[in-house]
C-alpha cells in the first residue's frame, strides 16, 4: 500500500483531523497535507515523527 494512503487511513481510524495529527506529531499542518498527498520529497525524520504516533517506523534499506 502507498505510504500516503496508509497514513491517511491510520489517521482517520484514530479519529484525528490533519490539524490534530500535526499537533500531536510536532510537525506542521502543511507537512501532514503534503505527506497525505504523496509528495515525494518529504523528510524521513518527520515522516517517522508522524508514524511514531501509530507505533510504526519507516526505514530505508541499503543494498549490500
Amino acid at each position: 500500500m502507498e505510504l500516503a494512503k496508509e497514513i491517511t487511513e491510520m489517521r482517520k481510524a484514530a479519529g484525528l483531523t490533519q490539524v490534530e495529527l500535526a499537533e500531536r506529531a510536532g510537525v506542521g499542518l502543511r507537512f501532514v497535507r503534503e505527506l497525505e498527498q504523496g509528495k515525494p520529497t518529504v523528510r524521513l525524520d518527520k515522516v517517522n515523527q508522524v508514524l511514531a504516533l501509530f507505533g510504526c517506523e519507516l526505514a530505508v534499506r541499503t543494498k549490500s
